[in-house]
């Protein structure tokens, strides 16, 4: 098997929220070596699950841990924002004919343990390797690029809005002025020097903001969330559930922004008021609204330190909505 092994995070809380949705369809939106999409089929053998990421390596170990599933599990390649046209080329959505529905929905954001640990992949400031960061490895811009073309402002903005980075303009500046910059080690070292001895005695490895705000630009992570959870919430049939593990500040104000949106149906009129507008909701929180792991998990895995898990759950929608409510 390709070696993409991690620890699932939050896999009983996952199979908590998902394992009791109506027999259908799961999509795992962001597949990775599929430990979350392995624990759900063999919790139901009554679902099949299609699983969509981008990285081929990821894709290539899925696809050999599911095979024992066989027909049950078709894995696709893609972005999660591509969600809606990916899991209505996989023919295994409900139609006319009665092909199950889609009633779980997965998705686990940032970035896996295998891919940090591949120093050839540019992701981590603990190994020395060429700047890359793409999870998939044809997309067009690498770290490199940004590291090296950005502007002041734009390196700024991306250190303190993607990674809550307090010195960033301190960090774009160093970055500039050591310009070109080849290597995660030459980026980690230059940053280092651009923090504050004092606060570089706590708080983990200096580089560790810089490098996180790096991925998800490389990436377009961010950009990705509000239309991917918009079309997975599209895609449920009443009943089915929605779980999504977020990793950062930025991630989570996202997904709780969509999901409350989504709650709301839309809703334009005044807080407080009745509503008038026509407005439907689409989904339900299932509580508590926001999870954290285990002190276990937290002490055995310590990516699931920082993960925050929310759920939903779809609503029927009436057909006399208003012009102004949701479809």
């Amino acid at each position: 098997m390709t070696s993409f092994e991690h620890e699932p995070v939050m896999l009983d809380e996952i199979l908590d929220v998902l394992g009791t949705v109506p027999t259908g369809v799961y999509v795992d939106a962001t597949l990775g070596g599929a430990g979350h999409a392995t624990a759900l089929l063999e919790r139901r053998d009554d679902m099949s699950l299609i699983g969509i990421d981008r990285d081929p390596i990821a894709r290539q170990a899925a696809s050999e841990r599911l095979a024992r599933f066989g027909n049950r599990a078709t894995v696709v390649a893609g972005r999660f924002d591509q969600i809606a046209e990916l899991v209505a080329g996989s023919g295994l959505v409900a139609t006319e004919a009665g092909v199950a529905p889609v009633t779980g929905v997965l998705f686990d954001l940032g970035v896996s343990s295998p891919q940090l640990d591949a120093a050839e992949r540019g992701f981590s400031y603990r190994h020395d390797a060429a700047l890359d960061m793409r999870m998939n490895p044809e997309d067009p811009v690498s770290a490199a690029d940004i590291v090296n073309t950005w502007s002041h402002e734009d390196l700024t903005h991306l250190l303190r809005d993607g990674a809550d980075e307090r010195f960033a303009s301190r960090v774009a500046a160093r970055i500039i002025d050591n310009r070109p910059i080849a290597t995660t080690a030459e980026l980690a070292e230059i940053v280092v020097a651009a923090i504050p001895a004092a606060t570089r005695r706590t708080g983990g490895h200096p580089a560790k903001r810089t490098f996180q705000a790096l991925r998800i630009a490389v990436n377009e992570e961010l950009a990705q969330i509000p239309t991917a959870l918009r079309d997975a919430i599209d895609l449920l049939a009443p009943q089915g559930r929605g779980a999504v593990l977020s990793y950062h500040s930025g991630e989570d104000r996202l997904v709780k922004r969509a999901i409350a949106e989504a709650e709301s149906g839309g809703c334009t009129c005044p807080p407080r008021l009745p509503c008038a507008c026509g407005a439907q909701k689409l989904v339900t929180i299932v509580p508590p609204r926001q999870r954290t792991a285990s002190a276990d998990e937290q002490a055995r895995n310590p990516r699931s330190t920082s993960a925050r898990l929310r759920c939903f759950e779809r609503q029927a929608v009436t057909s006399d909505a208003t012009s102004g409510g949701a479809q």
